[in-house]
């Protein structure tokens, strides 16, 4: 397979059709080598419009889903950003090409080990990456972000999640449970207003630690 061909490919045919259109972070997502994220036994749908499976629980987002959630973001060069749920760690790499600073928290421990060797072979340094249980919330409330990008789905977002963002960030999330489900990017607009944009229908697999509970059946 030709690589950089598959590459491209990928920014034509699915993310610039599906809205993905910002220039920036089309060349960003070209740039980081998303075949090597992608589990072994997956090399050959690196480049497929699909979720890669990363472990039973975790999975990598599709290229157009990653192309659109940062188009409806718009990072620019001097902004920070924190990513909440950190995967792969391949949308980590994009992110650290179109900002000042990332750090990423990830639930999964060896998920986390694993993305912190890619990155290093990448010679990234302007990511944190962290491991923790972000249902539960950010440890350090005195963190704040210009964008906050969640990975998964959340039932409801919440102030926990609105409060990280300096005035003027955004946070992209997929709200929504079952079917019902949408992407939406929340702007802060001052200490105590936010706006929020619902951009398309999807679904995800919903943030581990907010799964609704199996009802008892008999």
């Amino acid at each position: 397979m030709d690589i950089k061909q598959a590459r491209k490919n990928s920014i034509d045919n699915q993310i610039r059709p599906w809205g993905g259109l910002d220039y920036i972070a089309n060349n960003a997502l070209e740039s980081i080598p998303r075949e090597e994220f992608v589990p072994d036994h997956y090399k050959n749908l690196a480049f497929a419009d699909i979720e890669i499976p990363l472990t039973d629980k975790a999975k990598m987002l599709s290229p157009k889903m990653e192309g659109r959630l940062l188009d409806a973001l718009n990072i620019q060069k001097n902004e920070t950003v924190l990513e909440v749920g950190t995967g792969s760690g391949y949308l980590t790499a994009v992110l650290s090409k179109l900002c000042q600073s990332v750090t990423s928290i990830e639930i999964n421990e060896t998920l986390s080990q694993g993305a912190q060797e890619k990155l290093k072979q990448l010679n990234i340094n302007n990511v944190t990456l962290e491991v923790g249980d972000a249902s539960k919330g950010w440890r350090r409330s005195t963190d704040f972000f210009d964008v906050v990008v969640i990975s998964t789905s959340v039932p409801k977002i919440t102030g926990r999640f609105f409060h990280l963002l300096n005035v003027g960030g955004r946070i992209f999330v997929v709200e929504g449970k079952g079917k019902a489900m949408s992407a939406k990017v929340v702007t802060r607009l001052s200490e105590h207003k936010w706006e929020t944009k619902s951009l398309f229908e999807t679904q995800l697999d919903v943030m581990r630690g907010l799964e609704t509970p199996a009802k008892f059946e008999f």
